[in-house]
Formats: structure tokens, sequence, C-alpha cells
């Protein structure tokens, strides 16, 4: 069995498969032996659990979420990797690799497909130019999974698990406040990966909701949130006045709710945003 966390029998197998880095993808591979275990204690909770995980690498995360979980299913998007996982890989008959891009693969036919009957979770060591797009998309697809936990970039992870209503908070975080309660895991420093980034990472799980607090039409919602936050430094009277939401509505429903029309969209917390949308749209 390879020793995946070490350099030199990294740089040893990427060079027997002619392998080089690719800046367009975001690859950087672990190299801190201490990580990927923590990852894969944190995911997986018994043996029973089957894994999707995103961008396994050459697999050292995908070693350590195999020895733990029934079954793991590992979305690859560089098609040079695939074969490099079937060596680094071959010790375990519990992972398969699907080649694709997780953004256009339809996730829940595959975890219908792969995990029948079984809990499942999702966890990845995330690229940092695709981290926002690649978790919405699944907190939005109503997925049979219970939580994802993820490593991203530090200044990501602040944001995705920030309070509602505060200066790091986003749309995003907007968003995971309303499909799951977010936890920051530990830190990972640079030196924890070849080639080591120009910035440090964070592990954070994503419990998701299994009943969500809030009646509204996610649509509608989170278009309004959308739209505020593009203009997240002028007053809520100047973001939240788009489509058919005049000044003279918007006045009139933030002096019903005492919410100063002076606010910033990043002031309000959820509770203050779910009464605005109600106002404005039901």
């Amino acid at each position: 069995m390879y020793n995946l966390s070490d350099i030199n029998t990294i740089k040893s197998i990427l060079s027997k498969n002619g392998f080089s880095f690719s800046k367009a993808l975001g690859q950087n591979f672990i190299v801190d032996d201490s990580v990927c275990p923590r990852m894969a204690d944190a995911a997986v909770p018994s043996g029973d659990y089957g894994v999707v995980e995103v961008g396994p690498g050459i697999g050292v995360l995908t070693a350590e979420l195999a020895k733990r979980a029934k079954r793991v299913v590992a979305i690859e998007l560089d098609d040079r990797l695939p074969p490099i996982l079937a060596d680094t890989l071959a010790d375990f008959d519990n992972v398969k690799i699907v080649s694709g891009d997780v953004m256009k693969i339809d996730l829940k036919a595959l975890i219908e497909e792969k995990f029948s009957g079984m809990p499942v979770v999702i966890c990845a060591n995330l690229p940092y130019y695709i981290t926002s797009p690649v978790i919405m998309k699944l907190l939005e697809e109503d997925l049979p999974i219970e939580s994802i936990v993820v490593m991203v970039q530090k200044e990501a992870a602040d944001r995705l698990c920030a309070d509602v209503g505060t200066r790091d908070a986003g749309a995003v975080t907007v968003a995971v406040n309303y499909y799951a309660t977010a936890d920051e895991l530990f830190f990972v420093g640079k030196e924890c990966f070849m080639p080591s980034p120009k910035v440090d990472s964070e592990v954070i799980a994503l419990t998701l909701r299994s009943d969500r607090p809030y009646d509204v039409d996610e649509a509608k919602f989170f278009n309004m949130i959308k739209t505020a936050f593009t203009k997240r430094r002028k007053t809520i009277m100047n973001s939240l006045c788009f489509g058919s939401v005049t000044k003279d509505t918007l006045g009139a429903a933030l002096d019903s709710l005492a919410i100063p029309r002076t606010a910033r969209i990043e002031e309000l917390n959820m509770e203050q945003l779910i009464s605005i949308y109600t106002e404005l749209f039901q």
C-alpha cells in the first residue's frame, strides 16, 4: 500500500505517469499525513455509510475514507487521474472512480444508483476557484445526504461559517444557514500541500437540516439575497429595490418591521431577511 502523503512517493507516482499539476484545475495534493485521517473521521460516522468524494487527486483522502466507509464513489474531472487512482487504490474493493464534472453530474441519480439504502455523506478537498458553486449545488439539489465535510480556503471557510448579519457574511452564508448548520473543524496550513498554495485552508462541516425552519419560495428568496449582496455596501433602500419592488413599497415594509432604512444587507440577520421577503413577496 502506498504512503500517499509522502512527498517522495507522490513525486515517484506522478513521474511514473508523466503527470504535471494543472493550475487551471487548482490541483494541490495533501502531503501532511495527519490531515486526511482527521477529515475522514469527521465525515464518516460509521462503517455503514456511503461517501461521495469530489476531486480525489491521487487518492490520499479516498484511501482514508475507504478504510472507514462501506462504499466510496469519487468524482474526478481530470481524465489523467483515473489510471493513477486504479494503481494507488488497488487495495480497496469498495472504491468506485467516476470520471466527470461534479457541476454537470446528476448527483441524486448517482447516489440512488451507487448507495441504495445507505446513509450518505459528502467529503472533498475542493479547489479554491470552484468552492462556492460546488457547495451551492450540493445544498440546492435536495440530495439524500446527511452532511458535507470539505476543505476550503480559510477566507471561504470564515464566510461560509459566519453568522448572518456580520461583516464576514455573504449571499452564500445565507444559503448555508438556510440549508444547514456550519462548523469550522480545523486549520490546515499551506505547507501541508504540494505544490504549496499562497493561502491557508480550513476543514468545515455542513450538517443538513432535516426540516428547514423557513417557509419561502426559495427561487424568489435567493434572488432577493443575491441581488442585494451584489450591492452590499449600499443601503437596503438601494440594494433591495429591484424588479417590481419600489422604494415606497420597500420603505413601508422596512418601517413595519422596525428595520432602519439606512441599514445595509450585511447587517441583517436571518430572521430580518426572511421578514423582509415575507413583507415584499407573500
